[in-house]
């Protein structure tokens, strides 16, 4: 019964467009940021401060993480920039319009969880817990968005029957 009002109810449909637009918003801005700064955005600083939080007892990278940022990410930091840069960009267009929303939001929580492992906090705590809320929701956090018109026509048989 919660789960079928937390997935087909208008009034959760907009308490879902509330969470989906500041999701959205904090992205995009995030991702401009990033894309009209003074200098170009660089992650390396980030990714080598992170790669050192991964020593001690009780690191607060943890050592696979660091593995991973030291031997794919740094090295390769140009295409990590671009992809940080869109991805936060584009994530922030698609849950402001509700295009593909449950989509978005997993890619959305894919970088704050990858913004986590590398030990920063900041918003990235709060933003998981309402991108869950969205995730949860499927198609109805699109309800009042462009989901609702494109939802139908790429999968009419899977459609969401709102009224």
């Amino acid at each position: 019964m919660f789960m079928t009002w937390f997935r087909e109810n208008k009034i959760a449909s907009a308490l879902w467009l509330v969470f989906r637009l500041y999701l959205g918003w904090s992205w995009l801005t995030a991702g401009i940021e990033k894309w009209s700064g003074d200098k170009p955005f660089d992650a390396q600083g980030f990714l080598a401060g992170a790669v050192k939080k991964a020593v001690g007892d009780h690191p607060v990278v943890q050592p696979w993480w660091a593995a991973f940022l030291n031997k794919v990410a740094l090295p390769n930091v140009e295409l990590f920039n671009f992809l940080v840069m869109w991805g936060e960009i584009l994530v922030g267009i698609a849950l402001l319009l509700g295009l593909f929303t449950t989509f978005a939001a997993l890619m959305g929580a894919v970088m704050n969880f990858a913004f986590l492992f590398s030990g920063s906090t900041s918003t990235n705590v709060q933003m998981i817990l309402l991108t869950v809320f969205v995730l949860a929701a499927g198609a109805n956090a699109g309800r009042y968005g462009l989901d609702r018109y494109v939802l139908p026509y790429l999968a009419p048989q899977n459609a969401p029957r709102w009224t």
